[in-house]
């Protein structure tokens, strides 16, 4: 496991952070005065750039006869000592070009699409100010040289989350979810902070990738520690469990669609979620020295997948469907990572960008047009009057579903193959997670078709008033959906199966080639067998959904009222986020109000703030008694003050 050695500069790496920075502060500090029109051409100017650099370079990357060239820039010796040696610096490799495509370009779609959807809105410019900055924080993220250039990238993503999710904080709803998100985040930013230290003690103060792979290849004697490993993984895992919303810290994802859609669409679908994924899969070389930390993951990501899958099934408000479609995708992307295949994971990151990001913009169209309106029981009858929404929107659910040859086809198999086929000493518990996603792409067929049939078919639910006023959306935000559903429609070209065949494969070859955990070989037959096991619950999901809602929500009613309390239960979540108020913030409350009272009442104000003014009068008022004018009062004093420091003395 030799790690890349081949370093090129490259001048342009910086350019492609800057300019959303750039974007953001001068958006930020002069966007009122500029105007709405100025605002969005400037910040789509700054993150389309930031795409074209972003192709241009991998572009050069791509022509590098050496597919283990690495180009970077150095812009800062930030720390460097006896034992530190940390710089800010980027690079661009196979996995970071990939991913620097997926955020610049679809971001610069959602940046098109927020101008006609956020038209109107009195804080047009900060809105535009805040997308950029989390483009610029996503892109530092990516391209980081090193773990503490990823972390700051990190942390900016999340701190962006909070500003956009709770952007109309003027709502107290909105502004409590925005809090949440950020709460919930530090708790997993803190585990993958604790990982990134241990990480620094043990590679003699350095964070660099490079230099990590060649520590971790090196045999040294923390590697050969399994405990040490796994320990540092699952650290590190914690800050992807917060990032990428998986149990038990999945719970701030639901409530972040409190912000703008284009929000839910850039964010929490596309690129911030996909961080953790991201990571695990950069830190491969120190993920595979850990199989229990890996089997964690994959065990994790299955659960989710299968958990949050079934609340999508039984929700009404169309951005909350998504948002558990979210949650449940990205299980499957940590399914693929623990079962050793990285680049399937990054696969499934990319087609997923397409077809969910597509989702959620064809959700805000529907939204706009009906006025705010997101029940979907109060929809119906779409597809008529917004046919490109419509035609969009199926495309995406298709893809999402798993069907041929649509893009979510092509990763979403990978993935279970992958975990039926890993050879592990725990593969029987991987062909149980192998069960848990194929369940879980049955829910998944299920409750996108039911989302598409109760927004788009059957006969119109909505208030008269509403559907008078129901058209298609103004261009600037239906080519968005139309590129982001063709990407969709041809993304899974780019991993068809076969020796040869599959490109993303072939590309990350030289990066993660080394890591992904070996696959039993697969006869033609069982090939065939996962293939059509994939597909047919896909089918059967898709099928069963239509049958069931194609003329309106009536049909379900049987079900629900059929499984009574268990659908109530469903509906209400789990009741995740009451246990966690009796079980966590109802203590935590307590025992806070408990120190308030101890400590800052009676130590810290009692003894440190009011005492030392307490004490100094008392002993003012004691030497008034004793200093009255007397003389032999005062020798008295004089000579019993000389015996006590005689004495200490």
């Amino acid at each position: 496991m030799e790690p890349m050695t081949m370093e090129k500069t490259l001048s342009l790496l910086p350019l492609i952070v800057m300019l959303p920075a750039l974007g953001a502060i001068v958006v930020g500090l002069w966007g009122k005065k500029l105007g709405d029109g100025i605002s969005a051409l400037l910040a789509n100017a700054a993150v389309w750039g930031a795409f074209g650099v972003s192709a241009l370079s991998v572009w050069i990357l791509y022509n590098e006869p050496d597919p283990e060239t690495v180009l970077t820039f150095t812009a800062w010796s930030f720390l460097k000592n006896g034992f530190l040696d940390i710089d800010i610096a980027f690079q661009l490799d196979r996995l970071s070009a990939v991913m620097v495509l997926v955020v610049t370009g679809v971001s610069s779609l959602i940046h098109l699409y927020s101008a006609g959807y956020m038209h109107g809105d009195r804080s047009f410019a900060r809105y535009f100010s805040h997308l950029n900055m989390f483009v610029f924080f996503m892109l530092l993220l990516v391209l980081g040289k090193n773990l503490l250039v990823m972390f700051a990238g990190w942390e900016g993503v999340g701190l962006s989350s909070y500003l956009l999710i709770g952007f109309w904080y003027e709502d107290k709803p909105k502004a409590k979810a925005g809090k949440k998100a950020f709460i919930v985040n530090r708790i997993g930013d803190f585990g993958f902070m604790l990982g990134m230290l241990i990480l620094l003690m043990y590679n003699r103060g350095s964070l660099d990738f490079a230099s990590l792979e060649a520590w971790a290849g090196s045999g040294a004697g923390p590697v050969q520690n399994v405990t040490n490993m796994t320990l540092i993984s699952l650290l590190l895992f914690v800050g992807a469990m917060g990032k990428s919303a998986q149990i038990p810290l999945y719970v701030w994802l639901p409530d972040a669609m409190a912000g703008p859609t284009p929000v839910s669409a850039l964010i929490h679908a596309a690129t911030m979620v996909t961080a953790g994924v991201y990571m695990v899969s950069r830190l491969s070389f120190i993920f595979v020295h850990a199989p229990v930390a890996m089997l964690v993951i994959a065990g994790v990501g299955a659960a989710t997948a299968l958990f949050a899958a079934s609340i999508g099934i039984v929700q009404r408000d169309i951005k909350k469907v998504l948002a558990y479609s979210t949650v449940s995708q990205l299980g499957f992307m940590f399914l693929a990572v623990g079962a050793g295949a990285f680049g399937t994971g990054i696969f499934h990151v990319t087609t997923h960008a397409f077809f969910k990001a597509c989702l959620f913009l064809g959700a805000g169209s529907v939204i706009h047009s009906l006025s705010g309106e997101q029940d979907i029981f109060k929809m119906g009858g779409l597809l008529k009057k917004m046919p490109i929404t419509g035609i969009t929107f199926l495309v995406s659910t298709l893809a999402i579903a798993g069907l041929p040859p649509l893009s979510g086809f092509f990763s979403k198999d990978e993935i279970l193959a992958s975990a039926f086929l890993v050879e592990s000493p725990y593969a029987h518990y991987y062909k149980l997670f192998f069960a848990a996603g194929l369940l879980g792409a049955l829910m998944t067929a299920f409750y996108m078709m039911r989302l598409f049939a109760l927004t788009f078919l059957g006969q119109s639910r909505m208030d008269e008033h509403v559907a008078h006023h129901v058209h298609e959306s103004p261009w600037v935000m239906t080519l968005p959906l139309v590129v982001l559903a063709g990407l969709a429609t041809v993304g899974g070209f780019l991993g068809i199966p076969g020796e040869g065949n599959h490109i993303l494969m072939k590309w990350f070859a030289p990066v993660l080639g080394a890591y992904n955990l070996p696959q039993e070989h697969a006869s033609g037959l069982l090939h065939w067998v996962l293939i059509g096991a994939s597909v047919l619950v896909g089918l059967l999901g898709l099928g069963f959904g239509y049958a069931l809602y194609r003329k309106g929500p009536e049909a379900g009613a049987p079900f629900a009222k059929a499984v009574g309390p268990l659908y109530r239960l469903v509906l209400d979540k789990y009741r995740i986020d009451e246990l966690y108020g009796l079980v966590i913030i109802k203590p935590l409350k307590w025992f806070s109000g408990l120190l308030h009272k101890v400590v800052d009442v009676i130590l810290i104000d009692g003894l440190f703030v009011n005492g030392p003014p307490l004490l100094v009068r008392g002993l003012g008022l004691a030497h008034g008694v004793l200093a009255r004018g007397h003389v032999h009062r005062a020798l008295l004093g004089l000579i019993l003050g000389l015996a006590a420091l005689w004495l200490v003395l």
